[in-house]
């Protein structure tokens, strides 16, 4: 049960909003006080495992507040290995209600903080500040996992009463940088800052992005907008940034990438809610791209459940690359099969660093994208149409195409229109990839693999075949296997160029 701070036992409701069910507790009240005054309430209770995803307890705030301050903890019991202990998240919503969509929302730091504060002119990396506004306000739990022997929580709020502070416009990146027109442009679009669960501030990530060679970044902290007032001082001629946010569901990760600055997308539903469509429909109207992360993650809730008929890309490579990598690579290689047999469109692959904190290193991977210029608009372009690569790092550099017929050529993310027992010329050039393999990857699979690459770490590598005998040709480039036939991890792999009519 939920008591607050005079020893009463608070009401609970069950109820639905929108889509996902949450609880309801007793609502905690405060009295009007003079200019400078706080009062205090503390809330108690405790979750039981199975609870709802989210849990909201409601805050009766009055006229007059300047700043409203929460902090709370709960326990940690020890739990038999493979059992899920406690995680509790915390967030908070204004007098505009919690209604699915997020009107009002002001604020998640999920269970990255223990406490935060919100007022006109400040507020905590995380949250919005702006007035604390007279209505029913609602602090947000979200019960990540429950313990078999329950979560015990306490909630400490604080109000302080006054004349607010002049409240803040904000100042937003720019949509373009000064680019060298039509050429390849690095990016990483899955990067996370202390205005989330990250540890780095934009700064220190914009020092980290060009020391890495990156032209353009994507602003993707989980389920909050609170940083995109913070990055204009980090955009320059040499770098972009772009806006957007990590919607961190309990079924799996999308990245919002690109949207208009101030965008919010909400994360209250699973996908048997059927809600996801609304919400990738909401980026896309933002400007935004519907790319979903680290599909096959092993994290609780990580593992993407959504489907992938709204997504515009998808993330393939996130950070040091590992088996769950690979599996995406092999399930992301079955929807191009799909692809060429009719059944979906084609989803380009992407690759982003998700780097959080040191030792996490920006721009690895990193996608390399064919774009118009160095604007919002162009790399998303480029990023749709799949006219990218994915690298370890700036160093690794490709040049993929395929030839045949009478001098028609095609790239990367392109189709090469011939017949089919046309033959065609695949060509790779690479460099920066010492004693790297390449491999040619077609709806067959691997149709051929080639030598190792010398230490200098360039080299040419061509393959004949015809779109009979290959509907797509992609490229991997393999560092050495640790053992046996199974391959090494990637240094870099290519979207595909697709054979015939």
């Amino acid at each position: 049960m939920c008591e607050d701070n005079h020893g009463g036992l608070a009401r609970r409701a069950l109820f639905v909003t929108g889509a996902a069910a949450a609880l309801t507790l007793g609502s905690v009240s405060f009295a009007s006080a003079a200019d400078g005054d706080q009062e205090t309430r503390t809330v108690r209770g405790t979750l039981p495992p199975g609870s709802p995803d989210f849990v909201y307890v409601p805050v009766e705030v009055p006229a007059g507040v300047r700043e409203i301050k929460v902090a709370y903890t709960y326990d940690r019991p020890s739990v038999p290995a493979g059992t899920t202990g406690n995680a509790l998240d915390i967030g908070v919503f204004d007098d505009r209600g919690t209604e699915l969509g997020g009107r009002g929302f002001r604020g998640w730091s999920g269970g990255a903080r223990t406490e935060f504060f919100l007022r006109a002119d400040d507020a905590t990396p995380g949250y919005l500040p702006g007035p604390v506004r007279e209505g029913t306000w609602h602090i947000a739990l979200g019960p990540y996992t429950v313990a078999p022997q329950g979560l015990s929580y306490e909630i400490t709020i604080t109000l302080t009463y006054g004349e607010p502070g002049e409240a803040v416009e904000p100042v937003y990146p720019p949509e373009r940088a000064k680019g060298r027109g039509r050429a390849w442009y690095r990016g990483d679009c899955h990067l996370h800052s202390w205005y989330s669960d990250g540890r780095r501030t934009p700064a220190e990530i914009g020092a980290l992005a060009r020391a890495a060679g990156l032209d353009f970044i994507n602003s993707s902290e989980h389920n909050t907008h609170s940083a995109h007032a913070h990055w204009a001082d980090v955009a320059a001629d040499d770098l972009l940034v772009m806006l957007g946010e990590e919607i961190t569901t309990r079924n799996g990760h999308v990245v919002a990438l690109g949207t208009d600055p101030g965008t919010f997308v909400d994360w209250r539903y699973r996908a048997r809610d059927n809600r996801f469509g609304r919400f990738a429909r909401q980026i896309r109207r933002a400007g935004g791209l519907v790319v979903p992360a680290h599909p096959h993650a092993t994290c609780v809730g990580c593992n993407w459940k959504f489907g992938f008929g709204e997504a515009d890309a998808v993330e393939v490579w996130n950070g040091p690359y590992t088996p769950d990598d690979e599996v995406t690579l092999a399930d992301w290689d079955s929807m191009l099969v799909a692809s060429v047999r009719g059944e979906r469109g084609w989803i380009p692959a992407m690759g982003s660093s998700d780097a959080h904190r040191d030792p996490d290193a920006v721009g690895s991977p990193q996608t390399v994208v064919l774009a118009d210029d160095l604007t919002r608009q162009a790399i998303q372009e480029g990023i749709r149409a799949g006219r990218s690569y994915i690298a370890e790092s700036a160093r690794v550099a490709l040049s993929f195409r395929a030839s045949g017929g009478r001098g028609e050529h095609a790239g990367i993310g392109e189709r090469l229109t011939v017949g089919r027992d046309t033959p065609v010329t695949v060509r790779l050039e690479v460099t920066g990839a010492p004693r790297c393999t390449v491999r040619f990857v077609t709806d067959q699979g691997v149709l051929h693999t080639s030598a190792p690459l010398p230490v200098a770490g360039a080299g040419v590598v061509e393959w004949r075949t015809t779109p009979s005998y290959a509907a797509y040709v992609r490229a991997e480039v393999r560092h050495e296997a640790a053992a046996g036939p199974i391959p090494g991890p990637l240094a870099a792999f290519t979207n595909p160029v697709f054979l015939g009519r």
